[in-house]
């Protein structure tokens, strides 16, 4: 019998009742495994109702319960890694030590959550005039909500809901319907560890549960991350409703490899921020920009590299790189592969014919790389979101900066050299949110902030770190003045010295 993923509202397990349900596949066998229960408008009203009743008592609850429960959490979440990540395996696909990572990196938000009283303290200026201090103070919206991506149904929840209820705010989260098992069991974690009911809350669905949190006038905020286009939509419609929002869109993130770099050392980073988490990541590289002779030395070794990588079920401890998500964004993701050589390409590596024995009705794809790609060719142009590598050629460091400033997404970027003035030139002239340097996969730690630039982000906060804890508060700015105990009224007297 199927198994059922049901919603999390007010610390329990609620089952849905729209009658609608999705399907969840283990992507090593196409097999469907189990079923999703997708929200009608009247459950994401129930699931924000009970993220209503619970902020009139989280909102005003002491930062030192707060952590008390973040820290158990945070116990909690480490002693269960491997279930959570197996549950990440089994419905996304991508091998268990990537999961692992996937975990590891949405501690690091808890852990930041946990020293949540340091982010919230205030500011406070005394005698700004006769007897009058200034205060600035942050608190909370009240109910906010995140909508999260199938790529990593466990660490981008982590990025929101952790910080989110640490600043005083209830929680509802959206998380894909591809793989919405992880979320289910963060939910759990959590309410073991003492959360109370309603503070964090899960609904699963499709548009219909997405559009009923953006029109919802109880939700004070929205968090999302995924493509462009939804993004977009996201940030336009909830900033219409009169939310705050941050929504995270997609990428095409360049690496340029300067004629001084160790070439080695730059094909090793292309191999694994192109192709690892079978490249269904926001910040993979998907274009390496090779400037003057190194091209064909370089591709050779990216090559050599990626004929090495070995795919297989993402349970299997001898794989390095599991299936995608579906059939269906496996057969996309072919297409750019297939069509690029009519595109002025050359297919370096195919890997679209690529299956595994004993799993033949999974959703396999090979490592393809194309070389000489045109600026203007769909597998350029395109967030393909598969392990698909493109490499362009210029002549010069300015003509690859301009080319990848040229790009309508700005999230991620790097660059490989062993020049300190290049490098230095690169952070500051490059239009990305997230640079690297020597570094493939520039993902800030918990308490710096991750976001782009450009069609890369909509809206004015980075998630976690201090953009994190800013979006999930509001300041209030305090003028106060009180008269002096000596001013009293006559015949009352307080015992204070008139010396003044």
């Amino acid at each position: 019998m199927t198994k059922t993923v049901n919603h999390w509202i007010g610390g329990k397990t609620v089952e849905g009742t729209s009658g609608q349900y999705g399907p969840v596949t283990d992507p090593a066998t196409g097999a469907v495994t189990t079923q999703v229960a997708l929200a009608s408008v009247e459950e994401v009203d129930a699931a924000v109702a009970a993220a209503k009743t619970a902020y009139a008592t989280w909102g005003t609850s002491s930062l030192a319960q707060r952590t008390t429960v973040l820290f158990r959490y945070r116990a909690l979440l480490d002693a269960h890694r491997d279930d959570i990540a197996a549950l990440i395996t089994a419905e996304h696909g991508k091998v268990h030590s990537d999961a692992l990572g996937e975990v590891a990196r949405g501690l690091e938000i808890v852990e930041l959550a946990c020293g949540i009283t340091t982010q919230l303290k205030g500011e406070l200026s005394t005698q700004v005039s006769s007897r009058v201090d200034v205060s600035s103070i942050r608190q909370s919206l009240g109910v906010v909500a995140g909508i999260t991506p199938f790529n990593f149904p466990a660490m981008v929840p982590m990025w929101m809901f952790p910080l989110a209820i640490a600043c005083g705010n209830t929680f509802v989260l959206k998380p894909s319907e591809k793989d919405p098992s992880a979320a289910n069991l963060l939910a759990e974690l959590a309410a073991e560890a003492g959360l109370p009911d309603g503070v964090l809350n899960v609904v699963h669905g499709d548009k219909v549960a997405v559009d009923a949190l953006l029109d919802h006038p109880d939700v004070a905020a929205v968090s999302f991350v995924g493509s462009t286009p939804i993004a977009r939509y996201i940030h336009a419609t909830a900033s219409a409703n009169g939310k705050r929002v941050q929504a995270l869109g997609g990428a095409k993130n360049h690496m340029l490899v300067l004629p001084d770099a160790d070439l080695d050392a730059a094909a090793d980073a292309a191999v694994s921020a192109a192709y690892g988490s079978a490249g269904e990541r926001c910040m993979a590289i998907s274009a390496v920009v090779a400037v003057g002779a190194i091209g064909d030395e370089l591709v050779a070794k990216i090559r050599e590299r990626a004929e090495k990588i070995k795919i297989g079920p993402g349970n299997d401890p001898a794989s390095e790189m599991g299936p995608l998500i579906t059939a269906a964004h496996r057969d996309k993701v072919a297409s750019y592969v297939t069509g690029a050589a009519a595109q002025g390409a050359e297919v370096v590596l195919d890997g679209t014919g690529h299956t595994v024995d004993g799993f033949e009705d999974g959703h396999w794809i090979g490592l393809s790389l194309l070389d000489k790609v045109s600026t203007d060719s769909d597998a350029y142009r395109d967030e393909i979101f598969g392990p698909v590598l493109c490499v362009l050629r210029v002549d010069t460091y300015e003509d690859g900066v301009a080319l990848m400033n040229a790009s309508p997404f700005g999230n991620g970027t790097a660059i490989f050299t062993r020049d300190g003035g290049a490098a230095r030139r690169f952070q500051l002239e490059i239009e990305a949110g997230m640079v690297g340097v020597n570094v493939p996969i520039p993902v800030p730690v918990g308490y710096h902030s991750f976001g782009g630039w450009k069609d890369s982000l909509f809206g004015d906060h980075h998630i976690y770190g201090n953009d994190g804890v800013h979006f999930y508060t509001r300041g209030k700015v305090v003028t106060t003045r009180w008269p002096d105990p000596a001013d009293a009224p006559a015949g009352v007297d307080l015992g204070f010295p008139r010396n003044h």
